[in-house]
C-alpha cells in the first residue's frame, strides 16, 4: 500500500528552504515523516502549514509541549485519524515521559486519567472538535474555572483547529504512519 493516495516528494526534491527545514528533523529522527512527503508537491501550502504549526506548537510559554500534544492527540483521536494519533503519540510519549497517556487519551480522552488542568483542556478541545457547532460560553467558562488563562484558552482551540485540517489533509490522502512512530518513546532509550 502506498504512503499516501497523491504524490509524495522525496526530501532531496523540495525546494531548498523547506528540504533545510525537513532535513532537521530528518536528522533528529533517522526518517522524514510522511505528512512531509505529502505536502511538499505544494510548496507553499506547506510553507503556511509548517509556519501555523510552528507558531502554536514550539511556543514556550504557557501550556508545556506535552499538553500541546496532549490537545492534538486528543483531537486526532475524535476525528479518528490514524496518521495523527500515531505520529503525535509518539512525540506524546516522549515529551509527557509517559508510555501510556497517549494511547488511553486516544482511545477513551473522556475517560482517561489526568489532573484538572488538563482535564479542563481535553474537554475543550473536544467540545471543539465533536460539536463546534454547540461550542459556547460553557465550555470557555469551564476552562477559565480550571485555571486556564485566555492565552492558553486560545491555545487550546488554536490546536485543535490546525489539527482538525491536518487530521481533514491525512484522511483525503490515506497517509500511512511511518513504522518507526509506533515504536518511539514505548521503552526508556538505551
Amino acid at each position: 500500500m502506498a504512503d499516501s493516495r497523491f504524490a509524495v516528494t522525496e526530501l532531496e526534491d523540495l525546494p531548498p528552504d523547506l528540504r533545510e527545514r525537513v532535513g532537521v528533523i530528518h536528522e533528529k529522527s533517522g526518517f522524514v515523516p510522511n505528512i512531509f512527503r505529502a505536502l511538499g508537491h505544494r510548496p507553499d501550502e506547506m510553507r503556511a502549514f509548517l509556519d501555523y504549526h510552528d507558531a502554536l506548537m514550539e511556543r514556550s510559554d504557557g501550556l508545556s509541549k506535552a499538553e500541546r500534544e496532549l490537545i492534538v492527540v486528543v483531537t486526532s483521536g475524535a476525528n479518528h485519524c490514524t496518521y495523527c494519533v500515531v505520529a503525535h503519540g509518539a512525540i506524546l510519549r516522549i515529551r509527557a515521559k509517559d508510555p501510556e497517556l497517549a494511547d488511553r487519551a486516544s482511545t477513551n480522552p473522556w475517560s482517561v486519567e489526568l489532573d484538572d488542568r488538563r482535564r479542563a483542556m481535553v474537554d475543550l478541545a473536544l467540545a471543539l472538535t465533536r460539536e463546534p457547532e454547540r461550542f459556547g460560553d460553557t465550555d470557555l467558562d469551564a476552562a477559565r474555572a480550571a485555571g486556564l488563562t485566555e492565552d492558553e484558552i486560545w491555545d487550546v482551540g488554536s490546536i485543535t483547529a490546525l489539527f482538525a485540517l491536518s487530521n481533514r489533509l491525512a484522511h483525503l490522502t490515506a497517509l500511512r504512519p511511518n513504522s518507526e512512530f509506533y515504536t518511539m518513546g514505548r521503552a526508556p532509550r538505551a
